[in-house]
């Protein structure tokens, strides 16, 4: 099993991503998203936009079952996080995710 909260931290130092529902959107939109992190309270109209276009570009998305300010925090952010794009996972495994949660 992986261990969100390592791999988390892995991709924050050697992986690009986006932080916020807005850039979440931009970036699905481009198509050059690897995967979505949604929090457990983000917004339920960006909610649903998030997943309408990760569907159509055929990109997976992990709920993570904490709020934002968790996933904030376990970015090593000072501020609520209620979706992030991974563009480049870097070292980590993260993209397992979705392997194992499906």
């Amino acid at each position: 099993m992986i261990d969100l909260n390592k791999q988390l931290k892995i991709l924050i130092k050697t992986g690009k991503v986006n932080f916020g529902v807005k850039q979440t959107i931009k970036a699905v939109k481009t198509g050059k998203t690897k995967m979505i992190i949604i929090s457990s309270n983000c917004p339920e109209k960006f909610k649903q936009e998030i997943l309408y276009c990760a569907k159509i570009s055929n990109t997976p998305v992990y709920a993570y079952k904490g709020g934002s300010l968790d996933l904030g925090a376990l970015c090593d952010k000072p501020f609520p996080i209620s979706a992030l794009t991974i563009i480049d996972p870097g070292d980590s495994e993260i993209l397992k995710l979705t392997e194992t949660e499906e």
